[in-house]
This record gives structure tokens, C-alpha cells and sequence, in this order.
């Protein structure tokens, strides 16, 4: 009789384990990334009240007889099933997709994350909000460029980054000179070009038609000196395309040297493709040749970023130059239902959850990660509530069977009055 009620106490107590994770994973419904739990439960130890006998000759054997003593918990078992994904628009919101987790550190330990709602600290630093922990991965040079011997590190955004001048060295030209203009005809054409410290400078070139296909073109600055001085040419088949290109002195470019100090610069001039029409061409049409393009720009200042799916942290710049910053790291468990949880979304690695294999989506990682989107808490509330009402159902009947062994208990008791 003490068997039943022993058995109906475990029962009562391990279905009351199954209502407080239950209870858990509906509280946390809404917690972002959120990984639920379930509870299975295993036979308890079991009192052997005779063994088994094998069969004597003509005879059966005798099955052994056993009372069992109630139940334990088997496990409480981490879901690591893929939540779904909430778009939020915000730059830093960042969702896993995969089984891969963010690695974050506080200095001395790791703790690993599917919480991607990051931001940044005073430092620039990226961070989990709710505890301080900075992101981990690895930081670009002033170019953008990656180390591959760079090691794992906090992630840091340097908001106060300038992206350097870059001095034009080509010029592009394009667009139609009219075949029929007359002799001395002209045609001016100008770009703004920047010197090594960003200063600009508007450059002008002047086409004259010499004769019949053929034009002389200067260039002019008024805030320059321009070498070598005097003109080149420009010559044209009957085809329209152009024939020849050529600078003034022969040379290979013209050099600016600002009269207000600075270094010298040379730019080249792309007319096009020889006997081509990719550039400038000359046909009975009237003159509408531009320069369309160079390649210099002033300094500018760290405006805006943008993650990728490898989890690349790019930094657009005021001058219109886009370079990488950093780019995240993530970690892979070969258990991921091993590992611990620590509060604030975090987990910790145990010995049974495995290593965690540190590298980069799309490379040594399969997971990739959508920007602009948090993963949502994978709880399933039509299958919590069910769980529930079996839960409830579990606790009642056990919670009945002491009271019947208590009834039980209670006429032995009054066997003698």
C-alpha cells in the first residue's frame, strides 16, 4: 500500500517539473529567439518480488515479478528548432538561420546567443543590450581589407572613420563631335576633378575642328597649372569612329599642379575604344560630348552600415566610397541541446554540448544570418496547451491514486473497532 502512495507522490511531483516547463516556455512566447523545453519522464526503480525461472522440462517457465515504485524525469530536452523571423528594419537586428549561434564575450569567458537585437556602446563597441556582452569576429584595416591570420575578437565600429581623398587620375569621354561643324568650329566640355587632399578643381577641355574628321583639343584650369601646355588631337574615320587620340607634348596625360599648393597630380583621358564608338564619335549630328565620368573624391565620413548574409559590416561614407568594417563571427556545437543556459538569452558550453567550431557564414559555417529580422521564440502554443491539459490530467490521476491508497489505508485501519 506505501508502494501506491510513494508511486503517486513521484507522479504528483515529476508532473508538477512538466507544468513548470511548460509554464516557462509560455511565459517566454514572446522572448526573442527563445529555444523551448520539453520533459520526458522514465520508470522509476523497481522492487524485483521474484526472479524469472527457466522452463523445468514439460513445464512453462516463470516470468519474474516486479512492482514498479513510480516515475522519475528522463530529461528536460533544449528544442533547437528554427523560430521564425520577425523583419524589424533596424541595421543591427540580425536572425540566424541555421543551427549556428553569435558568440559574445565579456572579457575572461564566451557565452553564445541567438538573440541578434545588437547594438552599439559609446565605444562603438557591438553589443547584446540586455547584458553587456560584446559581439565577437573580426575587425577590416583602413582599406576594408580582411586578415585571415586576424584573430576572433570584439567586434568595433569606428564611427568617427574618415574614408581618405583619392586624387583623379581618369577621365572619361563620351558622346558625338559633328562631323559636319565647320573649321574652327569649338566645343567645350568640363568635370570637377580633386587633387590628393580632396580640394576640387574644374577641368575644362576645348575641341576645335582643324579639318575634316580632325579636331585639336586643351585643356584649362583655373585653379591649376596644366602641363604640358599646348594641344593634342583627335581624328575621326568616315565611319565616324575615332581614328587617334593624342596629348599635347606627346605624353601619356596631363599633369594639374594647384596654385594654391599641393601635390601635382596626372589624369589620364579615356576617349574610347579606337575604331570604336564606345567614346567619343563623329557624326552629322550636333556636338554633345561630355566628359561622363572620374575616378577621384573627397574625404568623407562614416555615414551609414549595412550587414550582410555573411554577417559583413560594410560602412557607407559621405564621398559615396562603401568599405567593410567587420564582419561577425558564429559558432556551431555538434550538441546544441547540450548546452547550458545562463540567463539574459545566453548559453554556455558544456561537456556534452561539444567545442564550438568558431568561423563565418557561408564559409566554415552553414548557417547564414538576414539582416534587418530577429528569430522569433519557436514555442508552439496549440501544443503547449495541450501538453498542459495532459500535464493537469497526470497530476489528477496521480493526485487520485493517493487518495485511494489513503482510503485503502483507511479501512485496514478500521479493520478493528
Amino acid at each position: 500500500m506505501m508502494r501506491a502512495l510513494f508511486a503517486g507522490v513521484s507522479g504528483l511531483r515529476n508532473h508538477q517539473t512538466k507544468m513548470d516547463v511548460i509554464g516557462n516556455n509560455i511565459a517566454n512566447v514572446n522572448t526573442t529567439a527563445f529555444k523551448s523545453s520539453r520533459v520526458t519522464f522514465k520508470e522509476a526503480f523497481v522492487q524485483l518480488l521474484q526472479g524469472a525461472s527457466r522452463p523445468p522440462g514439460n513445464t512453462g517457465g516463470i516470468n519474474p515479478i516486479q512492482i514498479g515504485t513510480g516515475m522519475n524525469v528522463a530529461s528536460i530536452d533544449q528544442l533547437f528548432t528554427q523560430g521564425s523571423l520577425e523583419t524589424t528594419g533596424q541595421p543591427l537586428d540580425l536572425a540566424i538561420q541555421g543551427d549556428a549561434l553569435f558568440v559574445c564575450s565579456d572579457g575572461p569567458r564566451r557565452v553564445f546567443t541567438r538573440a541578434g537585437n545588437f547594438q552599439l556602446d559609446a565605444q562603438g563597441h557591438l553589443i547584446s543590450p540586455s547584458s553587456g556582452f560584446i559581439v565577437q569576429g573580426i575587425n577590416a584595416d583602413a582599406l576594408g581589407n580582411f586578415s585571415t591570420a586576424a584573430a576572433i575578437g570584439d567586434v568595433q565600429l569606428r564611427l568617427g572613420d574618415k574614408a581618405p581623398a583619392q586624387a583623379t587620375d581618369s577621365i572619361t569621354l563620351s558622346g558625338n563631335l559633328d562631323a559636319n561643324a565647320d573649321i574652327g568650329d569649338t566645343h567645350m566640355m568640363g568635370i570637377t576633378v580633386y587633387d590628393s587632399t580632396g580640394a576640387p578643381h574644374n577641368l575644362q577641355l576645348t575641341f576645335t575642328k582643324t579639318a575634316t574628321g580632325a579636331w585639336d583639343w586643351a585643356p584649362a584650369c583655373s585653379t591649376a597649372t596644366v602641363t604640358p601646355a599646348g594641344s593634342g588631337t583627335v581624328t575621326f574615320s568616315n565611319t565616324g569612329s575615332i581614328s587617334s587620340f593624342t596629348y599635347p607634348g606627346a605624353g601619356s596625360g596631363v599633369t594639374l599642379t594647384p596654385t594654391g599648393g599641393g601635390a601635382p597630380f596626372t589624369v589620364a583621358i579615356n576617349p574610347g575604344t579606337i575604331n570604336g564608338i564606345d567614346g567619343l564619335a563623329s557624326f552629322t549630328n550636333p556636338s554633345n560630348a561630355v566628359i561622363s565620368s572620374q575616378n577621384g573624391y573627397q574625404a568623407g565620413s562614416l555615414q551609414s552600415i549595412s550587414v550582410d548574409p555573411r554577417g559583413v559590416i560594410t560602412g557607407y561614407f559621405t564621398n559615396g566610397v562603401s568599405r567593410s568594417l567587420a564582419q561577425i563571427s558564429l559558432a556551431q556545437f555538434t550538441n546544441p541541446s547540450g548546452l547550458l543556459r545562463s540567463g539574459d538569452n545566453t548559453y554556455l558550453e558544456s561537456a556534452n554540448s561539444g567545442g564550438p567550431v568558431v568561423g563565418f557564414a557561408g564559409g566554415t559555417i552553414t548557417s547564414s544570418i538576414t539582416p534587418g529580422a530577429l528569430e522569433g521564440s519557436n514555442v508552439d502554443i496549440s501544443a503547449e496547451f495541450t501538453n498542459m491539459i495532459i500535464a493537469q490530467r497526470g497530476f489528477q490521476a496521480n493526485a487520485r491514486v493517493i487518495s485511494t491508497a489513503d482510503d485503502m489505508l483507511n479501512e485496514l485501519v478500521n479493520l478493528r473497532r
